[in-house]
């Protein structure tokens, strides 16, 4: 073979070479591969890649209603090819649409099953959707909040084929009639209570990562609405503008504190209108949260009864990029998502152009939002106008959910149990990390990076994340140094301080006899080294490259302190 022909063969195979893959040990024992990428430039490592999952007139999902048995599978399997396809997309979480218009698409002992399941009001589908949802979304990693209408139970002829079992029928007290359409009144203080109802039992019975809040406000078109008479007998001498917006303030409060003494680590949000109020320069037109249907958004996040508002910011120009900067600088720590109008791109919903929604992505992230929201899901799956081709240009790596870091301390970092590194890659195990007293079990995100250290706050580091395993292999075909972290994450997000693990080869260290340690964020730090009994072999003042060839065969843990003395990570190596 020439000189040439070997060098375009080593051409063609360099690919090959440069390419490596990821592997993770899930709890049914598969093996999972997925493809290792090129370094990127940075994206947040936390943000929250979210899409409405609709079901109301089937627009997102079922297509299929069951009318046999087998029906269920194929109803099954659109859900599933849907999720799928998000995971892809780096979506992390998912809002469904159970509670649809006064109907569910769940087992519920207080509301009847929705007609998008079966054409049928009140049929039983043969399956839970809810359940089925939920454990194939956490199979991909991603979550799923509980998305209930709360306030609008439809149009006379919805509530008609409902018939007794319809809320108008059942309590009609709860219930009021305006322009065509049966609203649950929000001046019947029974209202708070009934919507609670029906979110601690979903609670109660299904592992949700969120309830979220739709429609929790007056109707669009407020003139006329016919409350006089719970006014008078309830306003206390409020305004009437006032008294409404504490109704829908009492709603927010009651769902808040049931689901947090229930289970604190499931997020509480509402989606409220795009503009809150009129800004100092902008006008809302007329058409805002705390004016137009009485949603005082921003004062629930004053007050601590949200977690996160997704704003419907579905518009452009002016009336997008002031407003959504109001949200996020009112955010008092809690996380705002706006909410995009991808829809937008379609000729019959405006035609918009690409550049205005890539814009408002963009926008979005420089504002200081913790991610954005995808109306509707459909559009973003099935690419209509482009919409996913602009999201992944912009969303290229994964990354994790936000933390709630107001609710409860982060975990303990993890210990390792065992590492070992060849040719192909790493393996690593470690100790299982316990939960907060009645949360749920820990899981844990995996780091790696060529070198001898990796940036844990980089996501473009990040290969695997919510695992339910203490071990995971690295495949990774190379003679390079890799640095592996391992961070144990609780049921809010929030990680513990990570543990970087030095991987041995043939009993040596990598790069010989010398640990490089990463660099902490302060200044005169401590070097602490325990054997594997936890006694102190050696302390001295840190320095980023430790040689340790004077220490004995075996295992240690060094830890590194702040100046304080206070830990700061820890890194085990085997000598």
């Amino acid at each position: 073979m020439s000189r040439l022909q070997c060098v375009i063969v080593m051409l063609l195979l360099l690919p090959l070479f440069a390419s490596a893959q990821v592997a993770v040990y899930g709890n049914d024992s598969q093996y999972l591969v997925g493809d290792y990428r090129p370094q990127e430039a940075q994206s947040p490592k936390y943000e929250y890649r979210a899409v409405w999952l609709t079901t109301i007139e089937n627009l997102d999902w079922p297509h299929t209603r069951i009318n046999t048995p087998a029906d269920v599978e194929v109803q099954k399997n659109e859900m599933v090819v849907l999720l799928d396809s998000l995971k892809a997309m780096h979506i992390n979480t998912v809002l469904l649409q159970v509670r649809v218009r006064g109907d569910v698409i769940y087992p519920s002992s207080i509301e009847p099953f929705s007609h998008v399941l079966t054409g049928v009001p009140g049929k039983n589908p043969g399956y839970d959707p809810l359940a089925f949802a939920i454990e194939e979304c956490h199979k991909r990693g991603i979550q799923l909040h509980a998305w209930l209408v709360t306030l609008p139970l439809g149009k006379v002829e919805h509530v008609q084929r409902l018939g007794r079992r319809s809320l108008p029928s059942k309590r009609n007290s709860l219930c009021t009639r305006y322009k065509g359409n049966w609203y649950m009144e929000p001046g019947n203080p029974a209202t708070a209570e009934y919507i609670t109802s029906l979110v601690k039992e979903i609670v109660q019975n299904y592992d949700v990562d969120g309830i979220h809040l739709d429609y929790v406000r007056y109707p669009d078109t407020i003139d006329g609405y016919p409350d006089g008479v719970l006014y008078r007998k309830h306003g206390r001498g409020k305004s009437l503008a006032a008294w409404r917006r504490s109704n829908i303030t009492n709603i927010a409060s009651s769902v808040y504190s049931s689901v947090k003494e229930l289970k604190p680590w499931v997020r509480v949000s509402c989606a409220p209108l795009g503009k809150y109020n009129n800004l100092t320069r902008y006008s809302s037109l007329g058409w805002d949260a705390y004016n137009t249907v009485c949603q005082d958004a921003q004062g629930w996040l004053r007050d601590g009864i949200m977690d996160i508002l997704f704003p419907m910011l579905y518009f452009n120009g002016n009336n997008f990029y002031p407003f959504v900067r109001d949200w996020c600088e009112n955010s008092n720590g809690r996380h705002i998502v706006p909410g995009i109008g991808i829809y937008r791109l379609c000729p019959q919903h405006g035609g918009w152009p690409a550049v205005e929604i890539e814009r408002q992505m963009r926008t979005s992230r420089t504002a200081a939002a913790n991610g954005v929201m995808m109306f509707r899901t459909a559009h973003l799956v099935g690419n209509a106008s482009g919409a996913r081709d602009i999201y992944t240009k912009i969303y290229k790596s994964p990354a994790l959910v936000p933390p709630m870091d107001w609710i409860a301390p982060a975990p303990s970092t993890p210990s390792l149990v065992g590492s070992a590194r060849d040719m192909e890659g790493v393996s690593l195990q470690w100790g299982s990390v316990p939960a907060l007293a009645g949360y749920p079990a820990v899981r844990y995100n995996i780091y790696a990076a060529f070198g001898d250290s990796v940036d844990v706050d980089n996501s473009n580091n990040l290969v695997a994340t919510s695992l339910t395993d203490t071990c995971f292999r690295y495949n990774c075909r190379t003679n390079r140094e890799i640095a592996m972290a391992i961070t144990a994450v609780d049921a809010c997000g929030v990680e513990s301080e990570p543990l970087y693990v030095v991987a041995t080869m043939g009993g040596r260290m990598l790069r010989g006899d010398i640990l490089r340690l990463p660099e902490p964020l302060s200044w005169g730090q401590r070097i602490e080294v325990l054997d594997q009994y936890g006694r102190e072999v050696y302390a001295e003042k840190f320095k980023s490259c430790f040689d340790v060839r004077g220490f004995l065969s075996g295992r240690y843990i060094l830890n590194v302190y702040d100046r304080h003395g206070d830990f700061l990570y820890k890194v085990e190596f085997v000598r």
